[in-house]
C-alpha cells in the first residue's frame, strides 16, 4: 500500500463505532474554524459538454460521441443563451465544468471566459475547469499548464473547482480512470493555480473500489500541498454513485460509512477551513446529517443546471432557494451565511 504507514491513528477513527464521539471532535474543529455558520452561496452550473475522451468506469454522465442518446455539446450562442435563462439577479458564482471534449480546445475555452465575463455582472465570479480539464489544454495546444491558467486568469476566470481528484492511489486509478491526469498532475496544476493566485477546492471520490487506508493518503497528500500553498478554500467528500455506469453492480455505501468519511476530513484536514456537504449529490437530509459530522458549507442554490451527479441517481432537478438552504442549517442548530466565492460573507 502506497504512503499509508503512518495512518494508523485516523484509520482507528474508521474502527470505532461511537458515533457521538467522532461526532463531537469533528464538530468542535469545525466550531474552531467557522463557529456556528453554515455557508451556502447562489450560484448557477454550465456545462459545456458530456462528450469525453475519458473513459472513467464510475462516470453515467460522459458520451462517445454526439450520436449517442443523451449526449450535448455546446456552441457559444447556446451557451449565452443558457446563461441568461439560469441567472437570477443576487447570484454571486458560475461553476463551469464538463466534459473533456475530442474537438474543442483552448481557445474556445478562454471563449467561454470571455463571453461569461461580458454577459454576467461584475461580482459573479467564474469557478471554471477542472484540472483534468486544465491537462487537456494543455497537452492539446501544446502550452504549458502555467501558461494555461495564466491565460484563463487574465481572460477572466477567478477560480477552479477541485475536481478530478477522485482517488490519488496509482492502484484505484488504474481500475476507474486509467487514462486521465494523474494524482501527480492533478496536484501540480493546483499548486502551479495556487502560485499564480487563482484559488482553488479539492474533491475525494469515495465509496468505490478504493479502500479506507486510501481516502486517508489521498487526504494528507491534499493537507501536505495545502501547508505548501495554503490555496483551497474548501475539501469536497463526492460520494459515488451507482446508477448508470461501469461500477454499478457495487452499490453504495452505507450512511455511517458516508459521515465517518466526512468526520474524519474535517479531523484529518485541519489545514483546510471548509468541508462542504455537497448537497445536490448527498441529497437533503444526509446533507444536513453530514453538517453534524463536520461539514459547514452546503453549496449554493444550483437552479437545476447541473446533471454529473443526476445522471448518476442522485438529486433530480436540483435546485433550491436560499430561503431552503437557510433552513436546512436552522434545522441542524446552526446559522445559515451566504457566502460568495471566496467565503467573504455577502450583505443583503
Amino acid at each position: 500500500m502506497e504512503k499509508v504507514s503512518n495512518y494508523r491513528k485516523p484509520l482507528e477513527l474508521y474502527s470505532s463505532t461511537e458515533m457521538n464521539s467522532l461526532s463531537g471532535v469533528a464538530l468542535k474543529i469545525r466550531e474552531e474554524k467557522n463557529g456556528n455558520k453554515v455557508f451556502y452561496n447562489n450560484n448557477f452550473h454550465i456545462e459545456p459538454s458530456n462528450i469525453c475522451i475519458h473513459r472513467c468506469r464510475f462516470c453515467s454522465y460522459r458520451r462517445n460521441d454526439s450520436s449517442q442518446k443523451g449526449a450535448w455539446a455546446m456552441t457559444l450562442d447556446e451557451i449565452r443563451d443558457y446563461c441568461h435563462e439560469k441567472y437570477r439577479k443576487g447570484m454571486t458564482e458560475v461553476h463551469v465544468v464538463g466534459s473533456v471534449h475530442p474537438d474543442r480546445d483552448l481557445q474556445y475555452y478562454t471563449s467561454i471566459i470571455s463571453l461569461l465575463k461580458s454577459e454576467l455582472p461584475a461580482e459573479v465570479a467564474i469557478k471554471a475547469y477542472s484540472a483534468v480539464e486544465i491537462d487537456d489544454m494543455s497537452r492539446s495546444s501544446g502550452k504549458s499548464a502555467e501558461y494555461v491558467l495564466k491565460t484563463l486568469r487574465d481572460t477572466g476566470l477567478s477560480a477552479i473547482p477541485g475536481g478530478g481528484a477522485e482517488i490519488f492511489a496509482p492502484r484505484v486509478r488504474r481500475e476507474i480512470c486509467p487514462d486521465k491526469a494523474d494524482a501527480s498532475r492533478w496536484l501540480d496544476i493546483h499548486r502551479t493555480a495556487h502560485k499564480l493566485g487563482i484559488r482553488s477546492n479539492a474533491t475525494m471520490l469515495f465509496g468505490h473500489i478504493e479502500s479506507r487506508e486510501e481516502r486517508i493518503d489521498h487526504m494528507m497528500q491534499l493537507r501536505e500541498l495545502q501547508a505548501e500553498t495554503g490555496g483551497f478554500d474548501a475539501f469536497i467528500p463526492l460520494l459515488f454513485r451507482s446508477a448508470n455506469n461501469e461500477l454499478s453492480h457495487l452499490g453504495e455505501i452505507g450512511i455511517i460509512e458516508i459521515l465517518k468519511t466526512f468526520a474524519i476530513s474535517r479531523i484529518v484536514l485541519d489545514n483546510i477551513t471548509h468541508i462542504k456537504s455537497y448537497w445536490p449529490m448527498l441529497g437533503k437530509e444526509l446533507s444536513q446529517l453530514a453538517l453534524l459530522y463536520g461539514a459547514d458549507d452546503i453549496d449554493g442554490t444550483i437552479n437545476d443546471s447541473t446533471k454529473i451527479y443526476s445522471m448518476a441517481g442522485s438529486q433530480k432537478n436540483p435546485g433550491m432557494s436560499s430561503l431552503e438552504l437557510k433552513k436546512m442549517a436552522e434545522e441542524c442548530g446552526f446559522v445559515a451565511i451566504e457566502r460568495d466565492s471566496f467565503y467573504n460573507e455577502v450583505k443583503k
